[in-house]
Order: C-alpha cells, then structure tokens, then sequence
C-alpha cells in the first residue's frame, strides 16, 4: 500500500515511520520526507520567534504602560517565556545563531501584542527592539519609560 501524500497527509506520514522502521528505504517517498523533515527545523525557529515577540511585547507593555494594575500577570508571562526561550535553545542550539535576526523579526508582531492590549498606539514604542539578546534573556526588568523620554530605556 502506498498512501499519497497529498490525499492523507496523517496515512502517508504514519506510513513513511512505518517504512523507516522496517528498513524499506526503496519504498519511502524521499522527496516529501526531506520536505517533512526540513519543515520541522522552521517549526522551531518559528516557535522561538513566536516566543520572542510574545516576550518582548510583554516588555513593551512593562516598560510604556507603568500605571496598569494588573503587571503580575506580566510578569509572570516573561518569566513563562524567558524559561521556554532557554529551553527551545537549549534543545536547538544552532537557533541561538539566529537569535538577533529572529528578535527584529519579532518585534513588529511585539509592537502589535502591546498595542492590541494597552491603550498606547504604534508611535509610543521604537522603532527597533530596545533589547538585545542578553537583556531579554536574563533578569532585565525595564525602567518605566518617563514623560520627558519614553522612548529611551534605563
């Protein structure tokens, strides 16, 4: 039996395994497994810029909207993401190479997540991301943006 891999995408993938167990190497479909196996590599450097914009909008939010009640819950989001980021590169090293270009990748998508969520619009964040690798990664806390520079971070 030889399931398509266009008609039962959850058949063809249980049956390529199956095939691969059994050492049928002539009888895989190698050009889709190849395709199958580089796409899982992007799902992790999507999960990791996911990961990122979620924890860097969740920065923003910290940093620009000081006078909101409810930062625990922030708080708690970026230690969340903070742990699942290390451990995603912990589990792909090689991503950590890409870590800078996936931060500015993500940084729209963060300016998105806090202005969707704060009452601030897109002119009150930067331009660019305000941190780099280290400060999102380890135990930085942002300063409260103040009234004569919201924009700068201490």
């Amino acid at each position: 039996m030889t399931t398509d891999y266009e008609t039962d995408f959850y058949a063809w993938s249980d049956e390529q395994a199956r095939l691969l167990r059994a050492g049928c190497y002539a009888a895989l479909d190698i050009a889709h497994l190849a395709e199958e196996v580089e796409d899982l590599g992007k799902r992790e450097r999507r999960a990791l810029e996911s990961r990122l914009a979620v924890l860097i909008g969740h920065l923003l939010k910290w940093r620009y909207q000081a006078d909101y009640p409810y930062r625990k819950s922030w708080r708690a989001t970026i230690n969340t993401q903070r742990r699942s980021i290390q451990r995603l590169l912990a589990e792909n090293p090689s991503l950590g190479a890409q870590l800078e270009a996936l931060i500015n990748s993500a940084y729209p998508d963060a300016v998105d997540l806090a202005v969707a969520e704060t009452p601030l619009d897109y002119d009150a964040f930067p331009e660019v991301c305000p941190w780099d690798r280290d400060a999102l990664l380890g135990d930085h806390w942002p300063a409260l943006a103040s009234a004569s520079d919201p924009k700068s971070d201490s």
